[in-house]
């Protein structure tokens, strides 16, 4: 009892120290004391906002008008502005390490949908090179030329349009690169395919063998080459394999047991590279998404489907196509220097439950 009282003393002290504090006079901008005596709340017309600014130990009120219609600058969805050595200077060494100013970035699946958008983050984040790995040709050809003009033709941008699957043909294109670019920086493994809604029971074992060859196998092609090519060279670098949080949980109500087992074989490969090669200084890392609306998902035969995925989630929505963005160039930045072996789960809070 004695302690509660006390306590309920201390804090009643110090809310007055709040107070008090916060009720001395401060001297403003025209040098005048300011009234700090309590004034009545008056109607405030809908042309006007009060604003208050404390700074210094002064105080600044202003009025702003609104009575003119104030247009936002929009940026238009197919602009990407690189970063350019100008503004990397005047960043703060905190920004300069979130950054990944200079460095060479192939991201696979990069045509279209969350890759795509990757691709567009890690060339407004620094990339100097994009090279993008596709297996449809017509798609990436023009997404490359796209993303090439959305740059002010400023970044080059290269398209190979390679099955994963294909070790050969990945080798190939790698030495490609290396000869023009130099040993990548980054690999961003952002290729998949799902079949989903499918009992396990009448599972087509081609179909199986096909699903788990793209997903699993190519995920490993591709990193084994990329990650030979960087310890052969003696360059750190950073590995990013997109799994799915299907690769931790089992999805609900669809039945789909080899997209989930084939992303659970991504995120153990991801940890078992990151153990192998840190003595290399190349990091491994995983990206699980959850439910994401992409194109992929844009079909009239899951709609009733995607109201149970969103009813499952906190947040209440499918994650947007640039959700990702951000985790991926902070996992190919040294702001993650010393995280490896992760797997960030990126779901708007579906597994939670």
């Amino acid at each position: 009892m004695f302690a509660r009282s006390i306590l309920r003393g201390a804090r009643t002290v110090s809310t007055v120290g709040r107070s008090t504090r916060f009720a001395r006079p401060f001297a403003s901008n025209t040098g005048s004391v300011t009234d700090t005596r309590p004034r009545e709340a008056g109607l405030v017309s809908k042309s006007e906002v009060p604003a208050v600014s404390y700074a210094d130990g002064e105080v600044q009120r202003t009025t702003l008008s609104i009575d003119e219609k104030i247009e936002a600058t929009e940026v238009g969805a197919d602009k990407v502005t690189p970063l350019s050595r100008e503004v990397y200077n005047k960043m703060t060494p905190s920004l300069q390490r979130m950054s990944i100013m200079d460095k060479v970035v192939i991201i696979t699946g990069g045509a279209r949908g969350l890759g795509n958008h990757m691709a567009r983050s890690c060339i407004e984040a620094g990339a100097k090179a994009m090279i993008i790995f596709d297996a449809n040709p017509e798609l990436g050809v023009q997404s490359a030329a796209e993303l090439h003009e959305a740059t002010g033709s400023k970044i080059p941008v290269e398209f190979f349009g390679i099955d994963i699957r294909n070790a050969t043909a990945v080798e190939n294109a790698l030495a490609a690169v290396i000869q023009k670019h130099g040993v990548p920086d980054v690999l961003i493994n952002s290729a998949g395919i799902a079949d989903s809604n499918i009992p396990a029971e009448t599972y087509d074992h081609d179909m199986w063998r096909r699903l788990i060859d793209i997903n699993l196998s190519g995920s490993f092609f591709v990193a084994q080459t990329v990650g030979k090519a960087m310890i052969a060279a003696g360059k750190p670098g950073s590995i990013i394999l997109v799994a799915s949080m299907s690769g931790s949980i089992v999805n609900y109500p669809q039945e789909q047991s080899c997209y989930n087992a084939s992303k659970a074989g991504v995120i153990q490969l991801g940890k078992s590279l990151a153990a192998e090669w840190a003595k290399y200084n190349i990091r491994v890392n995983c990206i699980s998404p959850g439910y994401m609306d992409t194109a992929l998902n844009n079909v009239p035969a899951l709609d009733a489907q995607k109201v149970i995925w969103k009813s499952m989630t906190p947040q209440g929505r499918l994650g947007a196509v640039d959700d990702l963005n951000g985790v991926a160039v902070f996992l190919a930045s040294d702001a993650s220097a010393f995280m490896t072996g992760s797997n960030l789960i990126i779901d708007g809070g579906y597994t939670l439950y």
